[in-house]
């Protein structure tokens, strides 16, 4: 009896470990970036081609995808998309897609670096970075006709900025540090014995998230040296960026500077959930 419990309490055992190195290896195929070809692919079959290409800044490639207006391309404004914390320009595919916005809009999405396929894990942990690099990708643009669109942990870049755009529109942006939540699960990447099961995307992930505070009470006192009309649209039961973020934004512009659009009911995923609401509102600041 004892001998066939141990038996069965093995083959559990194995089964267990096995199905944990599956989920890990999953998960670890997940996390990748997908490639250029894959992404070029997957717009094709939706009838359109991007236009993808390395931006060569700083010692590392920063690929970006860039959409052209169906419209006059010329003169319509142009959506630059900036991503969160994990992350990619793909976050962002579906407005990149949208025939409404792309008759009205060029489109801009880049991979940040840390994230993306040549520089996976190399986070430099620095707004100032990644301003420096938002500066470098709009270079060419006019900022009076650009709209910046920074998502979760892109919005105090966007933000961050020092142009003068035709809107900034934050969406769920973790600006304040005060609400900045710790979540356990970075644990997973403070432990040596676990570290070896996190991703590449995941440790930027997480030594962005580490000292992200520290990163933003840098900037407690600058955000007002924007001077950009404002756009927050964020979701009431939001757990990742807690809605005092957007309260915060409240204390610090004045309301003929800073919109608010307040989701009841959503949370942090609202770029992928809310998309009508938030292409409306993308399109009420491309027309203004």
């Amino acid at each position: 009896m004892k001998r066939t419990v141990f038996k069965i309490l093995k083959v559990v055992g194995i089964i267990g470990i096995l199905g944990f190195i599956g989920l890990v290896i999953a998960f670890y195929q997940f996390s990748k970036p997908k490639s250029t070809a894959r992404i070029v692919s997957d717009f094709e079959k939706l009838g359109l081609v991007p236009e993808v290409r390395e931006l060569p800044f700083r010692g590392f490639k920063v690929r970006e995808i860039l959409m052209k207006s169906t419209g006059n391309s010329a003169e319509v404004p142009t959506l630059v998309f900036v991503h969160g914390t994990p992350g990619s320009a793909l976050d962002f595919k579906k407005y990149m897609t949208d025939s409404v916005l792309l008759s009205k809009a060029n489109m801009i999405a880049y991979d940040r670096v840390g994230f993306g396929v040549s520089n996976a894990g190399e986070t430099q942990n620095s707004i100032a970075f990644d301003v420096s690099l938002l500066k470098e990708v709009t270079k060419s643009l006019d900022s009076k006709n650009t709209i910046l669109v920074g998502y979760s942990y892109g919005g105090p870049i966007a933000l961050a900025s020092q142009e003068e755009y035709k809107d900034i529109v934050l969406l769920a942006p973790a600006v304040c540090a005060t609400v900045e939540p710790m979540p356990a699960i970075l644990n997973i990447y403070k432990w040596k014995a676990t570290r070896w099961m996190v991703p590449k995307i995941w440790e930027s992930a997480a030594i962005e998230k580490m000292s992200h505070k520290k990163e933003l009470l840098k900037y407690d006192s600058v955000w007002l040296d924007q001077k950009s009309p404002i756009t927050v649209i964020q979701g009431t039961t939001d757990r990742i960026v807690p809605y005092g973020n957007t309260l915060y934004l409240e204390k610090k512009f004045p309301q003929n500077q800073l919109s608010v659009v307040t989701l009841k009911d959503v949370g942090h995923g609202l770029v992928w959930s809310r998309f009508a609401e938030i292409k409306k509102e993308l399109l009420l600041r491309i027309e203004k």
